[in-house]
Formats: C-alpha cells, structure tokens, sequence
C-alpha cells in the first residue's frame, strides 16, 4: 500500500469497553462503505485494551477475506498522555502490541516498515537521559520482537527543527492540523472568519522527505470541569472546517507532499469530532450531555467525497485541477461508490454562543466567542438549473435565502443564521425559480425537488437562550436521503 494514498479513522480503543465482535465488524464495514482505508488503534494502558484491539484485528482478517479483494488495514497509536514512559520498565505495554499484532496480514506496512506511531510522547525517555537515546532505546527493542523494520510516525508536540536531529524518526503525524488552534477571541473576526489551515508546510520542511501524515477533523468541543478531566474549551469549527480542510489538502502545493490523512475521529466523544455514534452508553467518557442525540453520520458520508477526490487527484497525477475538478468527476462518470445524485449536508449547534446555561458546573467553554451564530450547508448537484432555498423560520425575508444558478457537479457551501425556536431546512429544486416575493408553495410549483434536508424531521431546532440548561458547541449533523 506505500504507492497509494491512505486515508484512516483514529480510533479511540478506550471507548471500545462495550463491544463484541460483531461490533468491530460492523464498524469495519461501515468505515469501509465510506471509503476509509483502516482504523488507527488508539491505546491506553488498560488491560482490557488488548482483547478489544485482538478482536479488531480478527475482524479486519475476515473483511479482507470476504471483501473481493479490499483490505482494512490498521496499526497501533500508543496514547503516552496515559500510558507511562519514564522509566526502561515502561517499554513492555508497547512491545507487548507490537510483539502480537505487528505481523498481523491486517496490519499497516508501509515503506517496507511496520507502521507505528503516537498521541504525544514527547516527554518520555524511558530510562534513557533524553528523548533521543529514549526513542532509538524503544524503536531498536519494537524491531527485534517484530523482527521487520518499525515505520515510526509519532505526534510528538515539540519544534519541527528537531525532526532532522532525529534519524530514528521515519515520518510525523500533525496531529493538530486539523484545526486553526492560532485562533484567540481578541483576533479581529476578518482574522477568525475562514482562518488559515495550512499549518502543515513548517511540518514539511523539515521532515525533508520522510512521511508526512496530515489531519482532518470536523469540529473540536470537550466540556470537563476541575473534577474530572479539566478539559473545557472549543476551536473554531465555524467556516464548514471540514470541507475547508480537505479542500486545502487537495488544492494546495502540497497535496503530493501528503503520504496519510488521518481523519479525527471515529469515536472520540468528548472532544465531539466523532463520525460514528455510540454504539452503547458506556461507549462515552461521560461525555452524554453533548453527545447524546448528535448524529454525525452525514460527516462521515461527506468525509467520502472528499477521501475519493484525494485519491482520484493521485491516480490522474494532479494534473486535472481543484478539488471541485474531482468532485465533478465523480458525479458526472459515476465512477465512485457515491450515488449520483443531488445531496444535501447540514449541521448546527444547539444554541446561540452567548446563551447562559442555567445548570452548568463546568462553565463557558474557552473560546467560545470564536463561533459564529450560523449553521453550515453543503451541496452538490448533478443537474443544470438547481437552486438552493435555505431557511429557519417563517418563509419571510430575513429567514430565507435563495442561491441560484449551481454550477452542476460542483460542491457548493453556505452559511445561515441560527434563529432560536426554529429548525434548519435546505431544499434543492431544479428548474425555474419564482420571485422571492411570492409564497413558499409558489416556489414549490415552480421547480421539481432534487433533494431537501429538514432537520425537524429528527426533532431539532434550535433552543431559546431561556431553555439552555448545559453548554453544549457540539453539531447536530444531518443530510438528504
């Protein structure tokens, strides 16, 4: 698999306690079916982590064998903020993985090495006086268990200028790329509003040709309070992030510098970047109060278009133009596993930013004042003459907006006020668009539905700053059928 382009899912096996076999089947599956190309196994230092990660890989053995020749691939993360790594000891947790699953036929090889990496990591030595000898220490002993080359791919926090310093190190994962983190609330908002993601070209430079593993993420919103994890903040998801992003890694000077995309997350539910529910309550690290009822399956069918367009851009040679070049392409041969056919992607949080919960302990979220007060659209048609009606409310002026004249084949995004009390509605109509100032049911007359997305279909509107009881930044996400 080193010629192609990986995309993969990180996933957080701590959140796994629950799950049976079928369950990673299922989940493999579903990764699958959106175009996903393996899990990243985030580890903890619990026992129980083994038997989930053995069952993973079980699962991954029978897919390939019942795939018609697709695999799914996967390899270990080992989470060093809670696996300890200070002392030579502290080595075994990690060759005990590699040592059972390293030659797995499931199992990442890439460049000839088998793939290891890491969430943080930086500060561990493992007996050794630096992180240097600590690291060559680890990677030489993960080596001799597996008896094959380590690919070692870390997310160390620490300065890009130190990457050439470490011959030991045969790429790096950016872990927080996925997210403008530069953002503070005292920017002016023409700073804030479709910040810069291009974080990753200091990581490049660097590296000096040794894999480059790049992030996506659809959002970021953790809410732990002193007691617990002591977690309590957002980065801005405004500005259709994940679609921005993306869109960033296939337009930019850099797209063919991208080895891996590692899309965050599968599972983590208390950052909210999840693309897959909750398969049981205990699945979440008590994080129900802003999970539980947000769906994000409609990010992860939109997170395929883009896995595609990544992919096809490589396989024509960059050669054929922008992202929207391959989304096009895709719609019009019909050449993915995507249908074609008009669809429609919307989501927004549950209140305004400024509201004031009533029965929160933890408080606002820091950064909080980077959000805007407006849900995200995306689009896509295949047909001439569609035009999108968006609205939430009563179908008066300031409620509703009409964009004309889609471009068909091409990928479409838009932004609208949050009105309180009301839900978030998109249609697609192809054909003749009547006056504005006539009535909805005119409007309808006028042009054949392609696509509609209503989200009081699910139940959700958006609450009165009067019925908010918990802070809550995470997306209710939904999508056309």
């Amino acid at each position: 698999m080193s010629d192609s382009k990986l995309v993969f899912a990180h996933f957080i096996v701590g959140n796994s306690h629950p799950y049976t076999f079928n369950d990673w089947v299922e989940d493999i599956l579903k990764a699958s079916r959106h175009l996903l190309d393996g899990f990243v196994l985030n580890v903890g230092r619990d026992d129980w982590q083994l038997d989930r990660v053995a069952d993973c890989y079980e699962a991954a053995r029978q897919f390939s064998r019942s795939s018609n020749g697709r695999s799914f691939k996967l390899f270990i993360s080992f989470d060093l903020a809670v696996i300890p790594g200070a002392e030579k000891e502290d080595v075994a947790l990690l060759q005990q993985y590699i040592a059972r699953f390293g030659r797995h036929p499931n199992q990442l090889v890439y460049k000839r090495g088998v793939v290891v990496s890491t969430f943080a990591g930086q500060d561990c030595t493992f007996g050794k006086n630096d992180l240097d000898s600590g690291w060559r220490f680890v990677k030489d002993l993960l080596e001799h268990v597996v008896e094959r080359p380590i690919h070692f791919i870390p997310s160390f926090f620490i300065d890009p200028r130190r990457y050439s310093t470490m011959p030991w190190l045969n790429g790096y994962f950016h872990w927080n790329g996925g997210w403008p983190i530069h953002l503070k609330p005292s920017d002016p908002r023409s700073k804030i509003h479709n910040p810069s993601l291009d974080s990753d070209t200091e990581h490049l430079r660097h590296l000096e040709g040794k894999t480059y593993m790049a992030a996506v993420s659809p959002c970021f919103f953790t809410h732990y309070g002193e007691d617990s994890w002591n977690k309590n903040w957002i980065y801005r998801s405004d500005d259709h992030l994940l679609v921005r992003r993306w869109e960033h890694l296939i337009n930019s000077n850099i797209a063919d510098r991208i080895d891996i995309v590692q899309v965050i997350s599968w599972n983590d539910y208390g950052e909210s970047h999840y693309l897959s529910s909750p398969r049981y309550p205990a699945c979440q690290p008590n994080s129900n109060k802003w999970v539980d009822g947000f769906p994000h399956e409609g990010w992860l069918d939109l997170n395929a278009w883009f896995i595609h367009a990544f992919k096809l851009r490589q396989s024509l040679g960059g050669s054929q133009g922008t992202c929207n070049t391959y989304l096009a392409m895709n719609i019009n041969r019909n050449i993915s596993t995507r249908e074609n056919k008009a669809r429609i992607w919307m989501w927004g949080r549950p209140h305004l930013k400024g509201a004031d919960a009533s029965d929160d302990t933890v408080g606002k979220p820091k950064g909080w004042q980077l959000a805007d007060d407006t849900f995200d659209i995306v689009v896509v048609s295949p047909y001439p003459d569609t035009f999108l009606e968006v609205t939430c409310g009563p179908p008066i002026s300031h409620h509703r907006r009409v964009y004309r004249n889609l471009s068909p084949g091409r990928l479409h995004r838009f932004s609208h006020p949050m009105y309180p009390g009301f839900s978030m509605k998109a249609t697609l109509r192809v054909g003749r668009e009547s006056s504005l100032q006539q009535s909805e049911d005119d409007i309808e007359a006028e042009g054949v539905v392609v696509a509609v997305c209503d989200s009081e279909t699910y139940g959700f509107r958006f609450l009165h700053n009067f019925e908010v009881e918990n802070y809550n930044f995470n997306s209710f996400v939904c999508m056309s059928d």
